[in-house]
């Protein structure tokens, strides 16, 4: 398969089957499942890749007894989770996620590979990485220049200072085309030779590759101090986290009897033409939200040509899109939305589509404005040809979201 660069997809691999013997060797749990700000450390790795919309999937690789994952894929119900069971090593687990991708990325898709215990991974180290792909580069890496003067301590215990132009601290994600990566790790498999990450197998396999800047707060948590550290990042990080988001969505007339209005039933003399429910409320709603992760709008991800949404409740949208907000680690704080139409009045609907919309994204009620107004019978609305719908919200990502599903390490 020779398909244009630009038409490949992405996928992810979040290998989790270690336990992480330096972090603490007599820890209770996985450094990967340890509390970090409220969440599993694992969960602000998933949510950093989960976040950018190019990712059509993420498959975290997870070992053969693991308790603790089935959990936490529970609560986040997020459909781009995919799991694999993991090998004795990183190699080999990162080669059963590629497998488990087989029947869904081409040859040449990307995938990216990220280390579970790299929660400070930034949304603009992602783009960096796919922007160079896009630019031509046939695999990347993020990296960070070494600033620091290196030293060598010798067995006989002299050190010698070592120079340092052109040395650079491999980060993750790492990105190569998936049947490159799968070949290059199989073949070093076969060798008996063991790689300490994907880029060394494809530079083994004679694959060139780029180099990408990564951000130094990208950091491993190796060692139990550096979680104090990751807790300072992700801390003011979060402090930070707000996303507002608007959307929009209009329907015309058709034949029927009634209208979906924030997954209301209202009775009116017609109906709307669309291939789902045409609920106006919930489309502008879902655009709204997924405007504000950065993850495109309702038409990428529930298609009209699709056959499978023809006649769709619009609330599994609206509850699709709530389980991805709450994956990337936010919550609904507040929307505002504003029902544009001469007829049907909502007035006495109001709250009932406040109590559904709230429902469905977890939120109290009085999380969801409702209102409504006409346009003075200017325009296709005013002409009573159709109605529309407006939303605004603001997100926030708490660092407690998740804090019922993490596990305190002790």
């Amino acid at each position: 398969m020779n398909r244009a660069r630009e038409a490949r997809r992405v996928f992810a691999i979040l290998p989790a089957a270690g336990r992480g013997e330096r972090f603490a060797p007599d820890a209770a749990l996985p450094k990967q499942y340890v509390e970090l700000e409220g969440r599993a450390m694992i969960e602000w790795s998933i949510a950093a890749l989960l976040a950018n919309a190019r990712i059509e999937a993420v498959v975290v690789v997870t070992a053969p007894t693991d308790p603790h994952w089935a959990g936490i894929a529970a609560r986040l119900a997020e459909p781009r989770l995919l799991s694999a069971i993991g090998g004795a090593s990183r190699q080999q687990s990162v080669a059963n996620g590629l497998t488990r991708l087989a029947d869904l990325a081409a040859e040449e898709d990307w995938v990216l590979v990220h280390d579970a215990a790299r929660p400070c991974l930034g949304a603009a180290d992602i783009e960096a990485l796919l922007a160079a792909l896009d630019q031509g580069a046939p695999g990347a890496l993020l990296g960070a220049p070494l600033v620091d003067t290196i030293k060598r301590a010798r067995a006989d215990g002299s050190i010698e200072t070592l120079e340092r132009t052109g040395l650079w601290r491999a980060l993750t994600p790492q990105v190569f085309p998936h049947g490159r990566l799968r070949d290059a790790l199989a073949a070093a498999a076969a060798a008996g030779f063991a790689v300490t990450d994907e880029a060394q197998a494809m530079e083994r396999a004679g694959h060139a590759h780029v180099l990408v800047p990564g951000s130094p707060l990208n950091i491993k948590v190796t060692r139990a101090e550096d979680l104090h550290t990751a807790a300072r990042i992700l801390g003011h990080a979060e402090a930070r986290r707000m996303r507002v988001g608007q959307g929009f969505d209009v329907h015309s007339f058709g034949e029927g009897d009634h209208v979906m209005l924030g997954g209301v039933r209202i009775a009116h003399t017609r109906g709307v033409v669309a291939h789902s429910d045409g609920d106006v409320v919930i489309h502008a709603l879902c655009d709204a939200i997924l405007g504000a992760l950065g993850a495109g709008d309702i038409g990428e991800h529930f298609p009209d040509s699709d056959p499978r949404h023809r006649g769709a409740d619009s609330r599994v949208f609206l509850r699709t899109v709530a389980a991805r907000m709450r994956a990337a680690g936010f919550v609904l704080a507040n929307a505002d939305i504003t029902v544009l139409a001469e007829a049907p009045r909502i007035a006495r609907h109001r709250a009932a589509m406040a109590g559904a919309l709230a429902e469905d994204l977890g939120v109290p009620p009085g999380a969801i404005n409702v209102k409504a107004t006409t346009t003075e019978r200017l325009g296709f609305i005013g002409r009573a040809e159709g109605l529309a719908a407006s939303a605004c919200v603001l997100l926030e990502a708490p660092r407690d979201l998740a804090g019922s599903g993490a596990q305190q390490h002790v």
